[in-house]
C-alpha cells in the first residue's frame, strides 16, 4: 500500500532473475509500482536480539 502512495519506489534486491522465475502469487509488490532497483548482492543481515540484564539481588 505504501508503494502506491509514493512518487518513487526503490527496491533493494539480492539477485536479479529472469521474468517468470517466481510464482506470481509469491510476488508482494507488482513491478508496475517499482521505479528503481538497487542490487545489493551481499547485504549485511543484522538480526536484532533482545537482551535482558539481571538485576542485583533477584
Amino acid at each position: 500500500a505504501v508503494a502506491m502512495a509514493g512518487k518513487i519506489t526503490v527496491v533493494e534486491v539480492e539477485e536479479i532473475v529472469e521474468t517468470g522465475t517466481f510464482d506470481p502469487d509469491a510476488v508482494h509488490l507488482p513491478g508496475i509500482y517499482v521505479h528503481r532497483i538497487v542490487l545489493n548482492a551481499h547485504p549485511e543481515k543484522r538480526i536484532e536480539k533482545r537482551t535482558i540484564t539481571e538485576k542485583a539481588g533477584v
